[in-house]
């Protein structure tokens, strides 16, 4: 019999639908000290969920949970999701230690700019270790334990990049789209089980990732972000990027907002759908 075949519902509110129990379980938040998965953790805990947050940057975690503290609420979680045996073992440890993950969200990526004829091997193959393989790992050990009870809700983080080409940012660009579509596959095999699975991709977002692609000349007089924010909100044309309609660059709670919507009740059929936040800039594509 298939793993994922239906089994009988394992306690008392197993009469209720599944994304109308109480929400008393664990969101794992991977990238979680990143601008768009801190954002994230953020909104998770104003509605009152408890939260793991994960990110290979320790620093960042002991900067997010001295920020944020939550007290019970927010736990902290050092993890490196390019690596299989830490990633089960995290996740056993937060399920016996912490409580059952209800609710996954994979914000963790790398961003390595480069044209694909003088791209690396190893430029592309750590851009898809991270953001293809840790996505499928993290899925996989949470979504074990999920389709075992019949219920739970999976974001994945894309990018509007995944769907349109871009100029200097193949690898980057085919591992979003190879992860959105590794989210969405997922996402048939446990739908008959009650879990949802979508993805949040985003667009140009004012975070340290994007920031990092700048150069001096991007920054204003007073050292912001203004002529790359003008420069991402017009397009560049002969580099086949569109602009934006909206006239404005995201901001990490934009996405977060999105995010915390797919998770909660009110997205309770909503499931293998990619929606995209990124101000009109994909046009539909």
């Amino acid at each position: 019999m298939s793993v994922l075949s239906p089994m009988p519902p394992t306690d008392s509110a197993s009469a209720k639908p599944n994304d109308e129990r109480p929400r008393e379980g664990v969101v794992l938040v991977t990238g979680a000290a990143g601008g768009i998965g801190r954002a994230i953790v953020a909104a998770l805990l104003e509605t009152g969920r408890r939260v793991v947050a994960t990110d290979v940057d320790e620093a960042g975690l002991a900067a997010l949970t001295t920020a944020l503290g939550a007290a019970d609420h927010l736990h902290a979680r050092p993890l490196d999701v390019t690596i299989s045996a830490d990633v089960d073992d995290v996740v056993d440890r937060v399920e016996g230690e912490i409580g059952p993950i209800e609710g996954l969200v994979s914000a963790h990526g790398m961003l390595r700019a480069s044209t694909t004829l003088a791209q690396s091997d190893e430029e592309w193959e750590a851009v898809h270790a991270v953001n293809v393989g840790g996505v499928m790992r993290i899925s996989r050990a949470v979504t074990r334990r999920m389709a075992r009870r019949q219920r739970g809700a999976v974001v994945t983080i894309g990018s509007n990049a995944a769907a349109v080409a871009r100029d200097g940012i193949s690898a980057y660009a085919s591992s979003k789209a190879a992860a959105r579509h590794y989210t969405l596959c997922l996402g048939v095999e446990l739908a008959p089980l009650g879990i949802r699975c979508n993805v949040v991709s985003p667009g140009s977002t004012d975070t340290p990732m994007l920031r990092g692609a700048w150069t001096d000349s991007d920054a204003d007089a007073a050292g912001l972000p203004g002529a790359a924010n003008r420069r991402a909100i017009a397009g560049t044309p002969e580099a086949f990027w569109p602009g934006i309609p909206l006239g404005r660059v995201s901001e990490p709670e934009w996405v977060a907002d999105a995010v915390t919507f797919l998770l909660s009740p009110s997205a309770r059929h909503i499931a293998l759908h990619d929606l995209r936040v990124d101000g009109g800039a994909t046009l539909g594509a």
